[in-house]
Order: C-alpha cells, then sequence, then structure tokens
C-alpha cells in the first residue's frame, strides 16, 4: 500500500464524544482517494463516484496522527477503483493500528463533466 496522506486530529476534529468526528475522516479519505486516483489518471479531473461501506474500528483522539494508505484495485475504461485505510500512528515505537477502510471509485471526466477515458490524451 502507498501512503497517500497524512493528518493531524486537531480540535476542532472532534466530535461530542471526544473522538474525531466521522464525516472528518470521511472527507479525509475522499480528499486522499481523489490525489491517488489524479495520480493514476495523470489528470486532476476526477470525481468521487462512490464509497463502500465504512466500519470505524478504533477512535482517534486530539493530537493523533493519521495515515492514509491506498491501492489501485481495479482500472476500468474511466473509473479507478481504490482500496483505502486510515492507521493511527503510534510514534513512539513506529506501529501504526487500522482505524477504518472502505473501498472507493473515482471517475475521469472531460471539462464539461462527462466521463473520458483513463488512457486518452489530454
Amino acid at each position: 500500500m502507498e501512503l497517500i496522506s497524512t493528518k493531524i486530529c486537531k480540535t476542532g476534529d472532534i466530535g461530542v464524544n471526544d473522538n474525531l468526528f466521522g464525516g472528518t475522516l470521511l472527507s479525509w479519505l475522499d480528499e486522499a482517494g481523489g490525489i491517488m486516483a489524479a495520480n493514476v489518471c495523470r489528470d486532476h479531473n476526477v470525481i468521487t463516484l462512490k464509497m463502500d461501506e465504512v466500519l470505524f474500528k478504533q477512535p482517534v483522539k486530539v493530537k493523533e496522527q493519521i495515515r492514509i494508505y491506498g491501492k489501485v484495485e481495479r482500472i476500468g475504461r474511466t473509473s479507478v477503483q481504490l482500496y483505502l485505510e486510515a492507521r493511527r500512528a503510534n510514534l513512539q515505537d513506529t506501529s501504526e493500528v487500522v482505524v477504518c477502510s472502505t473501498k472507493m471509485v473515482f471517475v475521469r471526466i472531460d471539462s464539461e463533466g462527462n466521463p473520458k477515458a483513463i488512457d486518452e490524451k489530454s
């Protein structure tokens, strides 16, 4: 798996139970997945088509570092499917614990928002 992004859980990211708000983590996954999909497509014009079920396995607290990893599972004509994991990093012993994982699909689009073949030149 490839490291795509690293985030720090800040006070403003916390929900009512003193854990990272799930919607914030979903946003981080979407952003990281979009970055990876853009790199695969060699084009910044990609959009999120879908995100599969997300299971929040572990809480995240303020000051904890989250690393988002991804790998390409499938490349279609206009879309790319990724597997993403968010991991909480332990800076003392360099271990990581999976906080959540999901599959996402991104579609390359043209300037009018229509699907565009991934191997097609600009």
